[in-house]
């Protein structure tokens, strides 16, 4: 028996990677739902390479009762409106924000690392994985770890403006095309031109 899978904010670069890897893996659904804001409902998307079209629904409109889990691929806002809601209705969020990250009474799982931290998310019926540097990051320090206890890590990462999403890569490439024909690299998304750069801020700061 499959499951009833919500991939929501499927039209964005990380939705539709979500939904691509879904059928590359021939994940068990029995149904699945693309939902994205009201400016993409009625737009279609193709599901992997199957040939499966999948008409978009209306995040503000969609009813989450009867879905076994809704994967977030929107920002914080969104996800602060919305992921309550889907819990709420009996549907396991799996986000992909950095809203729940620090909240203890959601599970941050990396599952090659710590499955077994999985079974705290009855406390919201909510899931959080870590940013995406330090998923990778982790998979690789954890038998390090269990072999001689890593007391400290300093890392530096250099991140892609793809994690900003479709705005973050358009900027890039907006900017960079002014750049060579001599027109003002004017920031819109980022806080500095982000073209033939490297800025020092990546999602809101915190304390």
């Amino acid at each position: 028996m499959g499951y009833r899978v919500v991939v929501v904010g499927a039209t964005g670069n990380v939705g539709r990677e979500m939904l691509n890897i879904l059928a590359e893996r021939e994940f068990p659904c029995d149904e699945i739902a693309a939902v994205a804001s009201s400016r993409s409902t009625g737009d279609e998307l193709e599901y992997g390479e199957t040939g499966k079209m999948l008409k978009v629904k209306n995040l503000e409109h969609f009813d989450f009762t009867g879905w076994d889990m809704a994967l977030f691929a929107v920002g914080s806002e969104a996800t602060k409106t919305y992921a309550p809601k889907a819990a709420a209705a009996g549907c396991v969020v799996i986000d992909n924000s950095s809203l729940y990250r620090m909240d203890p009474d959601v599970p941050l799982v990396v599952p090659e690392v710590n499955p077994d931290a999985i079974g705290g998310y009855t406390a919201k019926n909510i899931i959080a994985n870590p940013n995406c540097s330090t998923a990778q990051m982790v998979v690789a320090l954890k038998p390090l770890h269990d072999a001689a206890k890593i007391k400290r890590v300093v890392v530096a990462t250099y991140q892609s403006v793809s994690g900003a999403g479709k705005d973050g890569m358009d900027e890039l490439f907006e900017q960079s095309r002014n750049i060579f024909v001599g027109d003002p690299a004017v920031p819109t998304k980022f806080t500095k031109q982000i073209a033939f750069n490297v800025i020092p801020h990546i999602d809101s700061f915190t304390g």
